[in-house]
């Protein structure tokens, strides 16, 4: 058992758990999904695609956000949000990396060797 991970995380884990927290509710997992690559969609768009108040959507925005998931610029009074995707390929090369350090007898696959 890896006891010390039990109180604290390591500090380089934090930037990938703050990832997986955020993508852990599945209005904010649709929000992620709305994007395609290169795109960037407005509060206003992303709002009017969900049965949820703006205030609403401007919580999960900002979630994703301090996460570094989504990144925003503003133009003009409109807020543009675009997918940070080197950010959450980061943290799963983190729990990969975890995965195969910790259990060296799986293959590629992640089946025992």
């Amino acid at each position: 058992m890896n006891r010390p991970f039990i109180e604290h995380l390591p500090e380089d884990w934090l930037p990938a758990a703050a990832v997986f927290a955020a993508l852990g509710d599945p209005m904010r997992q649709k929000i992620l999904l709305m994007f395609s690559s290169g795109e960037e969609i407005s509060i206003k768009q992303i709002v009017e695609a969900f049965p949820l108040s703006r205030t609403a959507i401007v919580h999960h925005l900002g979630v994703l956000e301090r996460a570094d998931v989504l990144a925003s610029r503003r133009d003009g009074r409109e807020a543009l949000y675009s997918v940070r995707p080197k950010t959450v390929l980061t943290a799963l090369d983190a729990l990969r990396d975890y995965i195969f350090a910790e259990f060296p007898n799986l293959d590629e696959k992640g089946e025992n060797i």
